[in-house]
């Protein structure tokens, strides 16, 4: 009795510890509603529990997901800011930017990747094109068409105009500031299609709002049996993935970026968390900050050689 009445009494002065603990920032280089965003949100209150910590999500989005990665790099190295980057920010701007205020390998630790996602093709659902021939066909042969991308130099930019050019289309491009806002107009009929990231528009696809007509997966997914793959679709050049994953401003401690992958990783296991994030597109993709490393060195020269065959530049 004597035991657990000291236990009770010590309770209350633990927590007001932890809720004065510094809160972990996470910049997420992205308006709020994009690919980004949601896997941020969809792990951060799991983390800061595993952390003892409030994780704050930071949204500064713009400019390619540069203004929030530049924020990010300039951060103390203290534990304290983190950055939930992509492909693009960590790997493509270093080629398609101009003047990139930072280095995505010298300036960034590894974290942990957490997620991968694929890239879909959407239209209104009031075009003619059911299927990626049809909307081709669209810009033949005297006709034009718009696409969305969340960015000038973006994944979304690159694949769509990769496209364009094979199947020698007339096509203009619409860049937008983040995936969100090239979705909500994609949705009102202001462009004909959009490559976007999954998660982004599955809800929309799911509610009749939007209409795919391929996603680059390697084989059909499940609760969409009618979508074609790219492959099937006759487009497989337009299977490129996406990839998230945690960075810390260069010079963290090694033993705080893996408390902080830690984290993360255990949030991503956790069943009901993983099928959460599964359910919005993702594709769990789980790697600790060794593995994220060599990985990412992977995917910059991997996107040099894009950036190379494309010759397209950040506008």
């Amino acid at each position: 009795m004597r035991l657990a009445r000291r236990a009770l009494l010590a309770t209350p002065l633990a927590m007001p510890a932890l809720a004065q603990a510094t809160p972990l920032r996470l910049i997420v280089p992205a308006p709020p509603g994009g690919s980004t965003d949601i896997l941020a949100r969809s792990l951060s209150e799991r983390a800061g529990a595993a952390l003892g910590q409030a994780v704050t999500i930071d949204n500064r989005g713009g400019a390619g997901g540069i203004i929030g990665t530049e924020a990010a790099s300039r951060a103390a190295p203290d534990g304290n800011t983190i950055i939930l980057g992509h492909n693009q920010t960590h790997a493509s701007n270093q080629w398609m930017a101009r003047n990139l205020p930072y280095n995505v390998l010298d300036s960034f630790a590894p974290v942990a990747r957490l997620a991968s996602v694929h890239h879909a093709t959407v239209v209104p659902v009031t075009s003619r094109a059911s299927s990626m021939a049809e909307l081709a066909a669209m810009a033949r042969n005297g006709g034009r068409v718009s696409y969305a991308s969340s960015q000038a130099g973006s994944a979304s930019h690159v694949i769509a105009e990769t496209f364009v050019r094979r199947e020698r289309m007339e096509a203009t491009h619409i860049p937008y500031r983040g995936g969100g806002p090239a979705t909500t107009d994609t949705v009102a009929g202001v462009v004909d299609f959009f490559v976007s990231t999954w998660p982004q528009v599955v809800n929309l696809v799911r509610e009749g709002r939007l209409r795919a007509l391929s996603i680059g997966a390697p084989a059909r997914i499940d609760g969409f049996p009618a979508l074609a793959t790219t492959a099937e679709a006759g487009v497989p050049y337009m299977a490129v993935d996406a990839w998230f994953g945690l960075f810390a401003p260069r010079g963290m401690a090694e033993a705080t970026v893996q408390r902080i992958a830690e984290a993360f990783l255990s949030a991503l296991a956790d069943a009901g968390n993983a099928r959460r994030v599964e359910a919005a597109g993702f594709n769990l993709a789980p790697l600790p900050p060794s593995e994220f490393a060599t990985f990412q060195r992977a995917e910059v020269a991997r996107w040099q050689e894009m950036a190379q065959l494309t010759g397209i530049m950040m506008e």
